[in-house]
Formats: C-alpha cells, sequence, structure tokens
C-alpha cells in the first residue's frame, strides 16, 4: 500500500514538473496567428503598392532620358530621389512585420508624388493652370 502512494506521488510530481516546461517548449516555437510573416518579407497592399509605383516613376525618367526630355544629371538626380523612398519604404516594412503605417504610408506617397511632379515638369508634360485670360497658361511645379 505505501509503494502504490509513492508511486502515485511521484507520478503527480513528474506531471506537475513536466507539463509546464512542456508549455514553455512548445509556445517559443510555435507561430502565432500575428507572427505568421517573416519581418523581413515585403506583403501587403501598400508596400507593393508604393514599390510598383516607385518601379514606375523610375521607368517613366529613364524613358525621359532616352528620349531627351530630360538631361542625363537631372535623371541621375530624380533616380536617386526615387530610390530613397523605395529604400525608405522597404526599411519601415522591415521594421513593422512587412506593413507601412498609414502615416509614414502618406509620406512616402506624397514624396514620390513630389519627384513624379518634378519629372513632369522637366519634360514639359505637366498638366498647366491658369485659363489663358492672363496671358497664358503656366506649368504646375
Amino acid at each position: 500500500m505505501r509503494s502504490l502512494k509513492t508511486l502515485r506521488t511521484a507520478t503527480l510530481t513528474t506531471l506537475l514538473i513536466t507539463v509546464p516546461l512542456a508549455g514553455a517548449y512548445a509556445a517559443g516555437h510555435h507561430k502565432g496567428a500575428l507572427d505568421a510573416s517573416d519581418p523581413t518579407e515585403m506583403t501587403g497592399p501598400r508596400v507593393t503598392g508604393l514599390i510598383e509605383q516607385v518601379r514606375g516613376v523610375e521607368q517613366g525618367i529613364t524613358d525621359a532620358r532616352e528620349t531627351k526630355g530630360i538631361s542625363t544629371s537631372e535623371a541621375q538626380w530624380l533616380h536617386l530621389r526615387a530610390a530613397h523612398i523605395g529604400q525608405a519604404a522597404e526599411r519601415v516594412a522591415a521594421s513593422d512585420h512587412g506593413r507601412i503605417p498609414a502615416a509614414q504610408y502618406h509620406d512616402l506617397l506624397r514624396r514620390l508624388d513630389n519627384v513624379d511632379q518634378r519629372l513632369m515638369s522637366d519634360t514639359g508634360s505637366g498638366f498647366m493652370i491658369g485659363d489663358g485670360s492672363d496671358g497664358g497658361n503656366y506649368p504646375n511645379g
């Protein structure tokens, strides 16, 4: 009878020690729903959309340079600005589990739009302001 009581106590003690440790081990090796993506993986519509827009502006810069719409130095400057915006987007996304918060996203879009507007102004394809009543239309920018 005494050996049965000792065996039961030993079994309960072993379970009480083992179960919390097993749970801690499992928690350390289990990815939850919030940790589903790799932090360096670029995900989300904001990231992909912004990167695609940067590529589009860079292609426009390349096209303008090839058609002699802008000088080589202006193309290099615009490429550099667009590349900095793309790198900033990737840095923000990498630090926030592949996402860009709304405020930073809008700031990056504004900066990219400024580069695009500068390109359009430099090539003469920017939209015109003024109705001609004062002698003409003027490029915006």
